[in-house]
């Protein structure tokens, strides 16, 4: 798989609790792509591509890594985004 759709994404990526929440999340412009604010849920992202996510308990910038067909358990996202924030202490 070479792109998905974004809110796809940040879905099985558990950036967020629900596909609705997730293109919610992005309609309101509160995410970004390469620096680039983002409006459509169904915008393709592809691997290498930076996602800039405001939410409410922060800010989080994640590196897309990889992509899969179902979303899975809390440890098998480790394998679909390199974290690039800063280290919480």
């Amino acid at each position: 798989m070479e792109r998905q759709r974004l809110d796809k994404w940040l879905w099985h990526a558990r950036v967020v609790r629900a596909r609705t929440s997730a293109a919610a999340l992005v309609e309101r412009g509160h995410v970004r792509i390469n620096g680039v604010r983002e409006t459509s849920p169904g915008h393709g992202i592809k691997t290498g591509d930076v996602l800039t996510i405001a939410l409410d308990r922060g800010v989080r910038v994640l590196k897309v890594v990889g992509f899969t067909e179902r979303r899975g358990d809390a440890e098998s996202v480790t394998g679909l985004y390199a974290d690039l924030g800063m280290p919480r202490e």
